[in-house]
Order: C-alpha cells, then sequence, then structure tokens
C-alpha cells in the first residue's frame, strides 16, 4: 500500500464528490442529522446506570428505538483534533490540528463539502473550535451559527457569528442553538436532502445547567470510582506521571486549581447533561412533525469522555477507558432494525464514510475510517481486531505526556513518549477498570512485544512517526497544591543497586 502523506490525503479528498453506483447499503439519499456533545463520557445514560440518580429519558429513548454503539472511542481525547477527526475521517497526525490551538492546514477539505456537491443543504450549528478562537463560517455548510472558543453557557458580549454577522447570545446556550437547529430545519423542503451537524457546548467542564435543573441532584449520592484510590489494589503499578497528576489542575485532589469535590462536580454535570437530553427530545420532534423521524439517520456522539477521579484524574487527554471511550447512538428505523447494541469497535474515523453512504456519496479512498452501517444492517463484515490512539503533550496542559496506545478487544498497550516512566498493559476482560497494569508481567512479555509492534506498524502506515512541536500559545495550568502529595516514587521494578564491572558497558 502506497504510504499516505497529508498531501496524497487531501488530492484523494479533494477529488471525490460524486454520487456513489447503485448497490449501497442506502439506496436512497437519507436526511441526516448529527449531534456533537463536549465531555460526555460513555456511560452518563440513565439506561447504563453509571450513577443511580442520573436521568436522560430522550436518549434512552433514542437508544431504545436505534442503536446503542457501546464501543465507540476517539482516536485523540481532546476537542479540535477530534472533532477535526469527524470531519476529515483521518488521524489526528495526519489531518494536522494535533490540539486545541492549531489553526486549520490551507487545503483541508471536511466531508460536508461533498454532501454540498451532491445536492444537500447543510448547516453547522454550535461550538466550531478549531483554530482556538475562529468562529468565521466554513467551506461545506450552506447555514451556519457558531461562537468563538468555548463559547458561554450564558449570553456574553462575544454573542454568536450568524452566517458571518455578529448576533446577540439571547438564551442558555443549549437551548438557543437547538432553536437556530429546529428553525433551519423547517426551511428545508421536503424534497431537498440536508445533513446538519448540532454541536453543543455542553456537557463541556465549568458546567452550568439551565436554571430549571440547577440543583436538581443537590441531595444525590455520588458513587466515587474504585480507581481514584492513591494505592492499594486499584492502582497498582501506576505510572509516576499519572500519580504526580492527581496534585494538578487535572487531579482530584487539586482539580482546575480549585480543589472543587468530584461528587458535586459530576452531579452538576449530570444536571447540565439535562439540557442536552431536552434538546435531543426536541430535535426528533421536529423531525417527527416534518414526517421525517423514521427515514432520517441520526447520529449521536460525545467528542471525548471525561474523567471523574478515576485514577486519581479528571478531565480528558489519557488513553484510559472514561478519556477516549465515547457515546455512540444511531437511529434509521427505515434503515436498520431497533433496539440494536453493537459491540464490535467503533471511532470518530468512522463517521465521515457513514454519513457518505447514507447520503450515497462516494467516500474517499484511503481514509482512517471505515462506514459502520454495515454493522447496524447486521451484515457480516471483517472489522477491525485494533484501534490507535495518539495524544500529543502539550505545553498548556504538561501534566499528561505525548501518548500512543493501541486497544484491541481484550488488551490496551499504552506506550509514553518523552518522559522517565513506565508503559502500561491491561487485560480489559480481567480488568475493565484498568486497575492492575500487567507491563511488568512475565506472563505477557509477549503480549506486549506484539502489541508494540502492531502499534509501530500502524504509525508506520499513517505517516504517524513524527511528534509536532508547535509554538507555544495560551495559559501554562502547571501547579500544585503545597499541601496535598507530594511527587511520587519510581516503582519497585525500576530500582537496581550498582553491578560493578568496566565503564561504558
Amino acid at each position: 500500500m502506497q504510504r499516505m502523506t497529508r498531501r496524497t490525503f487531501m488530492n484523494g479528498l479533494a477529488a471525490s464528490g460524486a454520487v456513489a453506483p447503485g448497490g449501497t447499503a442506502a439506496a436512497r439519499r437519507r436526511n441526516i442529522v448529527f449531534i456533537l456533545t463536549d465531555d460526555h463520557r460513555y456511560d452518563a445514560f440513565g439506561f447504563l446506570r453509571a450513577q443511580s440518580f442520573l436521568r436522560t429519558p430522550h436518549l434512552d429513548a433514542l437508544a431504545r428505538d436505534g442503536a446503542h454503539l457501546k464501543n465507540a472511542f476517539v482516536t485523540t481525547a481532546l476537542c479540535s483534533p477530534s472533532r477535526a477527526t469527524i470531519l476529515t475521517g483521518a488521524y489526528a497526525h495526519r489531518h494536522g490540528i494535533v490540539d486545541n490551538n492549531t489553526p486549520i492546514p490551507a487545503g483541508t477539505r471536511f466531508f460536508p463539502k461533498l454532501l454540498q456537491q451532491a445536492g444537500y443543504r447543510t448547516a453547522f450549528i454550535g461550538k466550531w473550535h478549531m483554530g482556538h478562537d475562529g468562529d468565521d463560517p466554513q467551506p461545506g455548510f450552506d447555514h451556519w451559527v457558531s461562537f468563538r472558543g468555548q463559547g458561554s453557557y450564558k449570553p456574553s458580549r462575544d454573542g454568536l457569528n450568524v452566517n458571518g454577522q455578529r448576533v446577540p447570545q439571547r438564551r442558555y446556550i443549549t437551548d438557543e442553538l437547538t432553536g437556530y437547529a429546529e428553525e433551519w430545519l423547517t426551511t428545508v423542503p421536503r424534497e431537498t436532502p440536508f445533513f446538519l451537524y448540532l454541536s453543543h457546548k455542553a456537557v463541556h467542564s465549568g458546567f452550568v445547567p439551565a436554571e430549571r435543573h440547577l440543583n436538581l441532584y443537590a441531595k444525590e449520592t455520588f458513587t466515587p470510582p474504585k480507581t481514584m484510590a492513591a494505592t492499594g489494589q486499584f492502582a497498582q503499578h501506576r505510572p509516576v506521571w499519572v500519580q504526580n497528576q492527581r496534585n494538578s489542575v487535572l487531579g482530584e485532589e487539586f482539580s482546575y486549581q480549585t480543589g472543587i469535590d468530584i461528587g458535586e462536580h459530576y452531579k452538576r454535570y449530570a444536571e447540565t447533561l439535562l439540557g442536552v437530553d431536552e434538546s435531543v427530545g426536541r430535535v426528533l420532534e421536529t423531525l417527527k412533525r416534518r414526517g421525517q423521524l423514521d427515514s432520517t439517520l441520526v447520529v449521536y456522539m460525545g467528542d471525548n469522555g471525561f474523567a471523574f477521579g478515576e485514577h486519581g484524574l479528571i478531565d480528558k487527554r489519557t488513553a484510559y477507558e472514561e478519556s477516549m471511550r465515547v457515546p455512540l447512538l444511531a437511529r434509521c428505523p427505515d434503515l436498520f432494525q431497533r433496539g440494536q447494541t453493537i459491540t464490535p469497535m467503533v471511532a470518530n474515523l468512522d463517521i465521515m464514510p457513514t454519513v457518505l453512504e447514507a447520503a450515497g456519496v462516494e467516500a474517499p479512498a484511503d481514509l482512517d475510517g471505515r462506514s459502520f452501517l454495515p454493522l447496524l444492517q447486521g451484515a457480516k463484515t471483517a472489522w477491525r481486531e485494533e484501534l490507535l490512539y495518539e495524544y500529543y503533550w502539550e505545553r498548556n496542559y504538561p501534566q499528561t505526556p505525548t501518548i500512543h496506545a493501541l486497544r484491541t478487544d481484550r488488551y490496551k498497550y499504552i506506550h509514553c513518549h518523552g518522559i522517565w516512566d513506565i508503559d502500561e498493559l491491561y487485560d480489559l476482560a480481567e480488568d475493565p477498570l484498568e486497575a492492575h497494569n500487567l507491563i511488568f508481567s512475565k506472563q505477557h512479555e509477549s503480549v506486549v512485544r506484539e502489541l508494540n509492534r502492531k502499534l509501530f506498524e500502524m504509525l508506520e502506515r499513517t505517516g504517524g512517526r513524527s511528534i509536532p512541536l508547535n509554538p507555544d500559545q495560551g495559559q501554562q495550568f502547571n501547579l500544585r497544591h503545597p499541601g496535598r502529595s507530594g511527587l511520587a516514587g519510581f516503582p519497585e521494578e525500576l530500582l537496581r543497586l550498582p553491578v560493578p564491572g568496566p565503564v561504558g558497558k
């Protein structure tokens, strides 16, 4: 196979745009609604009961009337890289948007442009967040509503960018964006296929619920994760960098440099999620009124996960399940059976080819992802056996090193770069909490060697063996609490007395 470069990837993407010949899984051009949320972790659904009090009735109904893809992941657990991967079907090391500050490289083509070329009416409504503070309308979208950077849950002076014009934000952001989405849907002629990308700010950290949901869970009890422990059976052979991150802006001991209580933090998160849940219900109801609910492909996804104390951490970025695993629901009764649970590993890489197949548009060659429509339709198809994860060290948040990981159905191998520390191996079948690092296990030495080999093979095949070095930008969050955990020590396996012998051996 020819080694992919950024230029060949972009040339291939630009060359594609023709409607696919007959025989695809979607013979008609489906209307498509893609709803993306921020920091929504994979188990934060009422029907999964991750916390007993959590309620998400509309999302539960979406899963019940469609499919729950329970093993869905992002290939970089960070806003901008994940969003760019969704829109390009490529790993971050190929599309080049590896952090939240990198501007969009010139020539990048996002898949909505291909939908436009095939006759689709397209709209983007919500958080864009690529290129730091930019909110200008992007190619590929007929209708545009966005805001600068992370935006604001409540009205702020920055307001919104509506088709290139500054417009005040009038109300709570989740409600505001949903209103724009409902309004746009009513303008699309029934005979015109459409693609709506509704990208919520919620539930990004700094959680602010709608007033109607504030303190709804105040009297509920949060059950902390077992791996929040600093030592013991749920913290076996934890890397030094993970232990040190406990006392940082991204750790449970000094979270956001305020020390906020993790349980209260989660309850505010769950209250903020209620606004998103209601938004999903409103969008589905709008489709129903148009008589297009069951014929429209609705996909709901999170841009990355979020930790609430697991491994002593908060936030994302890491290759642990709470960070890289995301919610993914799909609904289209006219296209696939209701009430399914899909178990193979799918990823944000797969959104682009899935949407294009549903639209009857030929996908560009050499994408890193592939359509998961065959999985939803019960077709027997060969599927990926491993998934690559990558995260590149940010000077802004220096607690987390550059990480590459390979996840299979059974194991996860995590390879750190640029620090004096240990790698990680977890047997996900025996240890789904990732509490016992097997990197020193003699029994698993061959597994480590094989996964290390496959990891570097995949990086070589996709052109990912270069570490990006970007200019310093933004504030650095590198403080520690003087009264909390001190520096962690090295594991005993790395401690050795000097062995007498010739110098230089």
